[in-house]
């Protein structure tokens, strides 16, 4: 199901967007270097797809995120700026190259790859980090790599089929040895459906798991989207339930209305909220944590601790 435009664009903003929200670009130097040489390399990054507030900052810090398998997705989240639709532009062969052409250009340190969901490939888009790390370790071994995939399902009217498939893809990915793998639960349970088209809550708990059991030497991460119509008991539910996976890292941004035809905010949450959330976090054990209003899934990523 696409998102209905008239039934999002008629839901005004509820509040202004708060001060602690609102800050420069920063960097400009930095910013239009990186995109030179991704609109040269005919790349996509979620940086600019996804308009985060941090680009800057993180390419100024040789951090960028790589968007693999094309421009358009085959899912229809309501909160993601991403192209979405049925027909994706066919799988090109040489995005790993161009990626690590880039990666070197720019004289990268550690490199987030994530992709839009390829429902349409039969391994979901999972080759398409393999052929990519290799590609960039090829040029240079020392660079560090993390993954953010979606969830590798579909195509299965089988449960359990599914969930074979599922893992094995996930396999594929794991034993090209990433630094971190890292999967979006995005939000509590209760508004999975509405946010996260196609996806399920327990169905990505359970890839974490699954990451944890077949390659426990590489952390797993989660991120959560705050501002959604979530409480915070439910958000510490979520967080909870993230543990009992094995989850070890985990990222708290606040969501920003991409545009009128996206979910609206239900609340701004305060940066002092995000802290005490990211406390409690520490307190469950989560080894890093990055809690803040303007947090995104790879915000300091490459950072320790």
């Amino acid at each position: 199901m696409q998102p209905s435009r008239s039934r999002y664009s008629a839901i005004p903003p509820a509040e202004r967007l708060p001060p602690w929200l609102q800050r420069p670009v920063g960097n400009a130097s930095r910013l239009a270097a990186v995109q030179g040489v991704v609109k040269q390399q005919r790349l996509h990054t979620i940086c600019e797809e996804g308009r985060c507030p941090n680009r800057a900052e993180c390419y100024a810090g040789g951090t960028a995120t790589f968007l693999l398998g094309g421009p358009v997705c085959t899912r229809s989240c309501a909160f993601c700026q991403v192209d979405k639709g049925q027909a994706p532009v066919p799988v090109d062969g040489a995005e790993a190259e161009r990626v690590a052409e880039a990666v070197a250009v720019l004289g990268l340190r550690y490199v987030v790859l994530t992709a839009v969901a390829r429902d349409d490939l039969a391994d979901h888009g999972a080759g398409l980090f393999t052929a990519t790390m290799a590609a960039i370790r090829r040029r240079d071994p020392a660079v560090a790599i993390e993954v953010l995939t979606p969830d590798f399902w579909g195509g299965h009217r089988d449960p359990a089929a599914g969930e074979r498939a599922q893992r094995q893809r996930l396999a594929t990915v794991l034993a090209a040895e990433p630094v971190c793998f890292n999967h979006n639960l995005e939000t509590v349970e209760r508004l999975q459906g509405e946010v996260r088209r196609g996806a399920t809550y327990r169905r990505s708990l359970g890839l974490l798991a699954a990451a944890r059991e077949l390659a426990p030497r590489i952390p797993t991460k989660s991120g959560l989207m705050l501002g959604l119509g979530e409480s915070r008991a439910e958000v510490i539910a979520t967080l909870a339930d993230l543990r009992a996976a094995g989850c070890q890292r985990l990222t708290l941004g606040q969501y920003l209305r991409p545009s009128l035809d996206h979910l609206p905010v239900a609340r701004y949450w305060r940066p002092e909220e995000f802290d005490e959330l990211g406390a409690i976090a520490r307190q469950m054990g989560f080894a890093q944590v990055r809690s803040g209003p303007l947090v995104r899934s790879s915000y300091h990523a490459g950072d320790e601790g």
